[in-house]
């Protein structure tokens, strides 16, 4: 017997208010509700099986215009229903309102996430939509030019097309639509399309801790200019390059390879969601950094998916499609692989990627050799004893050494007194390094058996937790008890 899904629910016994699974149903990839079986999924049966059988079926048709199909089943003895639902390309609603399924849950659709529900059904994309208040002569020269500059050395546009005047280019490019510019051409040639659109805009701050801010910058302009001005900022003002020789060659190390960090801005910037009026959001600490974007997810997509896609499938498909002439995106979704691939070739963390809230965000945790480095360049010790000629000296410091090891000890131990995040954890033993947290604490105790994931199965789900063993609160029972703790 399958569990409860995107796809199944079991109810006990029919109520109207079930009218919204129908709906959510055939607002998502269909789906059978059985009436009958409890949460366990145990048959339960139902006493007005035959009568609901006649009813149901009329009762959904006339209040949301959809036809299901009522099975009357069988089993243990007792009767149950089948309601099985297809999937519609219209959109659905009940009373007004439009759900769809998230998991095995029922949920309404509301703010930008019922936009775009709309407008996918009705064939259409955000930023494919007309602006009535701009005209072409509104546009930025400045953007065209540099545009034709960056389409000329891609070669995905023909020389001739590059030559039109500023008009016959943008209908080329498929950015008007009648008489209007779509929204897409506001956001990639307007010289101020935060006029028009509230959130397109890019906030770079360097924290250092997570709530001590101490500088910060706006990027705006045209699309193209902001990605060319935030990666010149990040790369000249927010980080630091590690110098290093070769021969007498000076050589500079970022903490975040230049070609992943400008592909992680390039899929911000090109596939965030653009109906919240909330800027990007990059924030750099001394140990990481973070790409946060509004975003919305293909349907049935996870971050796994997002990892490892299928096919390209952009949020904004006429604003890719221009970067994609001007040569800075590809158009087979294979941005995430080559950040990966990157950081990978260059010996950096993986970087981590999170979807939470509406919210996409990538971080690149800096790597343990340039935080030395960084260390060595702030004038203080990385915490490890180079060369040690006195003995007691040598007591001293590893004494010490193993009572901070096992005092971080006691530390993770005691935090997990509920399930926790990972960042949670990290944060309860006030360490910033990401990278460092995993190998020194989170992957030991994982393998000691002194701590458990909450979903073994899907060790990178942004849902995952981590809690207490038995075996784990024998340890920090014994820690506690002794008195080198």
């Amino acid at each position: 017997m399958s569990a409860e899904s995107q796809r199944l629910d079991w109810k006990e016994s029919w109520k109207d208010d079930y009218l919204k699974w129908i709906c959510a149903f055939a607002n998502t990839e269909g789906g059978t509700l059985v009436i009958g079986r409890n949460d366990q999924g145990k048959i339960v049966g139902i006493p007005n099986a035959r009568k609901l059988l006649e009813d149901l079926p009329n009762k959904i048709r006339d209040t949301l215009g959809v036809m299901v199909e009522v099975n009357l089943c069988r089993q243990e003895g007792k009767d149950f229903l089948e309601l099985v639902t297809p999937a519609y390309r219209t959109p659905i609603n009940y009373k007004g309102s439009y759900y769809r399924r998230i998991g095995s849950t029922t949920q309404e659709m509301k703010g930008s996430a019922l936009n775009h529900f709309l407008l996918d059904r009705c064939g259409r994309t955000w930023d494919g939509a007309p602006l009535v208040n701009v005209q072409p002569e509104d546009l930025s020269p400045a953007a065209f030019s540099q545009f034709r500059s960056l389409a000329r050395l891609s070669g995905r546009l023909a020389e001739n097309a590059l030559a039109e005047p500023d008009a016959a280019l943008l209908q080329r490019l498929r950015l008007t639509e009648g008489d209007y510019l779509k929204r897409a051409a506001v956001l990639l040639f307007h010289p101020d399309p935060r006029r028009y659109i509230g959130g397109a805009f890019v906030k770079i701050a360097f924290f250092q801790t997570t709530d001590e801010l101490l500088y910060q910058d706006e990027i705006e302009g045209d699309l193209f200019t902001q990605v060319r001005q935030t990666l010149d900022l990040l790369l000249t003002k927010y980080l630091k390059a590690a110098i290093t020789y070769q021969d007498i060659v000076r050589v500079e190390t970022f903490p975040v390879p230049r070609e992943a960090l400008r592909e992680a801005l390039l899929n911000a910037i090109v596939h965030r969601d653009y109906m919240v009026p909330a800027p990007i959001q990059i924030r750099v600490y001394n140990d990481r950094l973070e790409i946060r974007n509004p975003a919305v997810l293909p349907e049935g997509w996870t971050i796994e998916t997002l990892q490892h896609p299928p096919a390209s499938q952009p949020h904004n498909p006429v604003l890719a499609d221009t970067f994609f002439r001007a040569g800075e995106i590809e158009s087979w979704g294979r941005g995430i692989d080559r950040i990966w691939s990157v950081c990978q070739q260059q010996g950096n963390p993986a970087p981590d990627l999170e979807f939470d809230g509406g919210w996409l965000q990538i971080t690149f945790p800096f790597s343990a050799a340039y935080l030395d480095w960084l260390q060595g360049q702030a004038g203080t010790t990385t915490g490890r004893v180079v060369t040690v000629k006195s003995g007691t000296r040598i007591t001293t410091e590893v004494t010490t050494q193993v009572t901070t090891a096992v005092s971080m000890e006691v530390r993770l131990l005691q935090a997990l007194q509920q399930p926790r995040k990972r960042r949670e954890l990290q944060a309860a033993l006030q360490l910033n390094n990401a990278e460092h947290f995993r190998k020194t604490y989170l992957i030991p105790a994982l393998t000691q058996g002194l701590i458990e994931m909450t979903i073994p199965d899907k060790p990178n789900s942004r849902l995952q937790q981590y809690r207490l063993t038995a075996t784990g609160r024998d340890r920090l029972k014994a820690l506690t008890a002794s008195k080198d703790v």
